[in-house]
């Protein structure tokens, strides 16, 4: 086992607020309550101490994607390790069924082995009038019989199916997953308000990137946006790149949702880490431009090329949100959804040890994730 580490002199982000001058004791892979007289004191004054992020919607990074091989899946969960993500959901794009079949395989055996924290599938059951970056020709109703296929093809790792619920099949799908523990996100949809509540009341607790692919909020019809920010059961998903979103956009969501109901996400594709070029996402050609990810054919954005470093410094250096509800938007909030709270999302002692070590400007300076440093800390 590996020696107590105690990091002492930071300001500590706790569910209780922040701590000047505090001090995180790691004991192995979990964080401890007191350390041993041998510990070793690493002083990380002027930095700050937050938990691992965690990022529920994400369909690859470092020129790699979460439609790939192990090989490729790996790759991607260390690009965005680097970057702070320490629990990571991998996010599939819409294909064929027995493609989605075989992949959802592939990706449980890697949640099995603790890599990833679960499968989530994004399509195909989504509305061709709000398709996004999927491939209108393989996009379907929400059969429940084939929602179940991919649940089954899962073997217990699915954690969250977006779908479009005002599409035939689709409330009672919400249903089905719900009964199976699997999270049912509402997005790529072109449904009302009315059609919104009725999916909620259903069991859908997830809005996938709120305002994104979906109609706009409209006085005579509000549609979907007001229903999933009006309801306290739902989560709602925000890209907080600068491109998805108008600041704006984010405090009204931040407004009415409140700190403890918003849940920052990647939406990242396999450009994440890397940078511009051409790339594909699913079967689509996706050109990436100063960052920004489009179709080729269309222009639609495809995805982001966002790390959650750059949504947490961009939270609380734009949008002037306080670190408490940044810490609450990428690590608490999301762990809280998956059910995963007893084990991370905050610094607490019997806690996964996982954290990030950020500078006074709020850059990445340190990662650890179980108890082992994924990146080195690097202190001026």
């Amino acid at each position: 086992m590996a020696p107590s580490l105690v990091l002492a002199g930071a300001r500590v982000v706790l569910p209780t607020g922040v701590v000047d001058d505090g001090r995180v004791v790691v004991e192995g892979a979990k964080i401890a309550a007191a350390a041993a007289e041998s510990a070793e004191v690493v002083d990380v004054s002027g930095h700050w101490l937050v938990p691992g992020f965690v990022d529920i919607h994400n369909h690859g990074g470092g020129g790699a994607s979460f439609s790939g091989t192990a090989e490729d899946v790996l790759r991607a969960v260390r690009t965005h390790r680097l970057h702070g993500t320490t629990t990571l959901v991998a996010s599939t794009v819409t294909d064929e069924m027995d493609v989605l079949v075989r992949q959802a395989g592939l990706l449980s055996e890697l949640a099995e082995q603790g890599e990833i924290a679960g499968i989530h599938f994004e399509g195909p059951f989504i509305s061709p009038c709000r398709k996004g970056a999927h491939s209108e020709a393989l996009l379907r109703h929400p059969d429940p019989a084939e929602v179940r296929k991919l649940i089954d093809a899962a073997r217990g790792q699915a954690r969250m199916l977006t779908l479009a619920a005002e599409l035939p099949g689709g409330v009672d799908s919400v249903r089905l997953l719900t009964e199976h523990g699997v999270i049912a996100a509402i997005g790529h949809t072109d449904a009302t308000y009315e059609q919104t509540v009725e999916a909620i009341d259903a069991g859908a607790t997830v809005a996938t990137h709120l305002f994104n692919a979906m109609p706009v909020l409209g006085h005579r019809a509000p549609g979907p946006v007001a229903a999933l920010l009006e309801d306290e059961r739902v989560t709602v998903e925000l890209i907080n790149d600068g491109t998805h979103l108008h600041p704006a956009a984010l405090q009204l969501a931040f407004h009415h949702a409140g700190a403890d109901r918003v849940a920052f996400i990647t939406d990242a594709m396999d450009a994440a880490g890397i940078g511009d070029g051409r790339y594909m996402l699913g079967p689509l050609q996706v050109e990436v431009s100063e960052g920004v990810a489009r179709l080729v054919e269309g222009g639609s954005i495809a995805g982001s090329t966002l790390t959650l470093d750059r949504a947490f410094r961009r939270a609380v250096t734009v949008d002037r949100l306080s670190v408490e509800d940044a810490v609450r938007a990428l690590s608490a909030n999301p762990a809280r959804l998956l059910g995963l709270s007893d084990r991370v999302g905050s610094l607490e002692p019997g806690k996964d040890a996982d954290l990030v070590l950020l500078d006074a400007e709020f850059r990445i300076k340190g990662v650890m994730r179980r108890g082992e440093w994924a990146v080195a800390p690097q202190l001026d």
